[in-house]
């Protein structure tokens, strides 16, 4: 099965859908867990995006400086 490629901007909309239902006690308890750590894995991955991206945007910046 071929992995879906990440997308930052739908990861950040998953997360503020999630935060939005918390705070708006729109998540059964039963699945609150569940919801914590799904936030939890996209922003991890989400600063892994990050920080690759600001890795490639340094090395480009550094060939061009050469």
């Amino acid at each position: 099965m071929a992995k879906k490629s990440f997308s930052y901007n739908e990861a950040i909309k998953e997360i503020e859908e999630i935060i939005y239902e918390v705070e708006n006690n729109k998540v059964d308890i039963d699945l609150l867990s569940e919801k914590v750590k799904r936030v939890s894995s996209l922003i991890n991955a989400c600063k892994n995006k990050l920080l690759k991206t600001e890795e490639q945007i340094e090395k480009i910046l550094e060939n061009n400086e050469e």
